[in-house]
């Protein structure tokens, strides 16, 4: 400790000719900066033992915390949905046909998917072309046939798409060799039949199913152009939190309820809440009640011809608003547009996004 006495001792002198000549305050402020210092320095030398005289440097004595490390944020081109896992949001595109006549609820696989399409299939009963990129459910059905305007929409996502057979055209259309077809004629192994309900309402898929033929078949990604998205927000004047789709009859048409603390739609058809079986109601966050063309035609038995590529009226609802809007698609690759009164693009909020595909002719949509 003398060693340590004499290191101090004639800095100190100095120090007070010179202060003492000075402002009081500041002297004895500087004073208290020594002693804290030198305390500190003294403490560190005890510590190593009377033979240590070194000086230990101050920026080894005052350690800064680490910053905390946050995790890069991932945005799923399909949804908007954000990930920490990269490779969520580079999985292949994989669109699936489910069924929705009563004998065929409540289905598996709806609520955990990205985006699907819902149009009428013949005499009013609607069917889902359904998307998953991130999303991977390991039940989804039941499955069913393809038709031709369901691939005009799946392709502008450089979709594979699941089905059991389809319509004459859609088949002509979806084996050409432009599309990443894994119809469950061609891979019986992906798909399997249920024991709980009868034929053809009964046939089923899975996510580790559907990836391993993906996978075999080379199809690994999918190089496409999403919808615009954006973070929800509430709105703090709503003006559309109960929702009525005309599509058909009783059975198909939909309602849709607000919920402000969710920030999404809670679906029902037929009076009753639409549930997934697995996973309950279905809750997407954004609803669009597209309005088309359609008619029934001859083509391998009548048929619906629905309108797909041209522009249309459109109703956005999202975030409790309703919002108008122009709907366009320039070809079957080309994504659908959706653009305000001012031409501008409406960007969606993430999450699921359900599409009602309204005929112009005796659909209606309406809310309150």
């Amino acid at each position: 400790m003398k060693k340590i006495q004499e290191l101090f001792k004639k800095p100190l002198l100095h120090f007070n000719k010179w202060f003492s000549k000075h402002n009081p305050i500041i002297f004895i402020a500087t004073i208290v900066l020594i002693i804290f210092v030198g305390g500190n320095i003294i403490i560190v030398l005890a510590t190593q033992g009377d033979a240590s005289t070194t000086a230990i440097p101050l920026s080894k004595l005052f350690v800064s915390k680490p910053k905390p490390v946050i995790p890069p944020t991932y945005y799923s081109p399909l949804t908007g949905a954000a990930y920490s896992d990269e490779s969520l949001t580079k999985r292949p595109v994989t669109g699936i046909m489910i069924e929705n006549s009563p004998d065929a609820r409540p289905q598996s696989g709806l609520k955990n998917s990205g985006v699907v399409f819902e149009a009428i299939a013949e005499g009013g009963i609607t069917r889902f072309l359904v998307l998953y990129q991130a999303e991977q459910p390991q039940l989804i059905g039941p499955v069913r046939s393809l038709r031709l305007y369901d691939i005009d929409w799946l392709a502008a996502f450089n979709s594979s798409i699941g089905h059991v057979g389809g319509s004459l055209y859609a088949l002509n259309e979806i084996r050409n060799g432009s599309y990443r077809d894994i119809d469950q004629f061609f891979n019986p192994n992906t798909y399997w039949r249920s024991n709980d309900r009868n034929a053809p309402h009964n046939v089923y898929t899975s996510f580790a199913n559907l990836d391993a033929l993906n996978t075999a078949k080379g199809y690994t990604s999918s190089s496409f152009t999403g919808f615009t998205r954006v973070d929800g927000k509430k709105s703090d004047t709503p003006n559309a939190t109960d929702i009525d789709i005309t599509i058909s009859s009783y059975l198909y048409n939909s309602n849709y309820k607000y919920n402000a603390e969710a920030n999404n739609y809670a679906r029902s058809q037929a009076g009753e809440p639409h549930t997934d079986r697995e996973d309950g109601q279905i809750t997407p966050s954004v609803v669009i009640a597209l309005r088309v063309d359609e008619s029934t035609v001859m083509q391998d038995g009548y048929r619906e011809s629905i309108t797909t590529i041209g522009s249309g009226a459109a109703t956005i609802f999202q975030n409790g608003t309703a919002t108008a809007a122009t709907w366009s698609k320039s070809s079957k690759t080309e994504q659908i547009k959706f653009r305000d009164s001012d031409g501008k693009d409406i960007p969606l909020v993430r999450g699921q996004t359900w599409i009602a595909a309204v005929p112009n002719n005796e659909g209606d949509v309406t809310w309150k």
